[in-house]
């Protein structure tokens, strides 16, 4: 059975490889612009219905974010800058705690909560997005 710490050490490791990505990821977008989003190919839900799967607008929303279009990115898909902000503060904690180890390891009521919120989040962004086009006609990733 993995234990709270071995389950941090694995979120810990992911984040930095997190990361490793995205300042990647913005590297090739320094280099080669926004027209990089023309080679991605699109949601096959999307294509199909017209309707908005859990993830669609992730990606623009990762580049609007990376350019530093806070708002637009909330937009597009509130997750994103969400797990930017909870994903840094995540790292920071984990960070201090592995410079600084505490005598006793208790688990955060906090995380629990953040979890709870972020599959909130998640999930009321789709059904948001599909009501507006099912009910009014407005798409707000094109």
């Amino acid at each position: 059975m993995q234990t709270d710490e071995t389950i941090d050490r694995y979120f810990y490791i992911t984040g930095w490889i997190c990361i490793a990505i995205f300042a990647a990821l913005a590297a090739v977008i320094g280099v080669c612009g926004t027209q990089i989003l023309t080679k991605v190919p699109p949601c096959p839900l999307h294509a199909y219905t017209g309707y908005y799967c859990p993830g669609c607008g992730g990606t623009r929303a990762t580049f609007a974010l990376l350019h530093g279009h806070l708002i637009r990115s909330f937009v597009l898909h509130p997750f994103v800058p969400y797990t930017a902000v909870f994903g840094g503060w995540f790292m920071l904690s984990q960070t201090l705690q592995r410079i600084r180890p505490r005598q006793a390891a208790h688990r955060n009521a906090l995380q629990a909560i953040i979890y709870v919120a972020c599959t909130c989040h998640y999930v009321v962004n789709c059904i948001v997005k599909n009501m507006l086009i099912l009910f009014c006609g407005i798409h707000l990733l094109k």
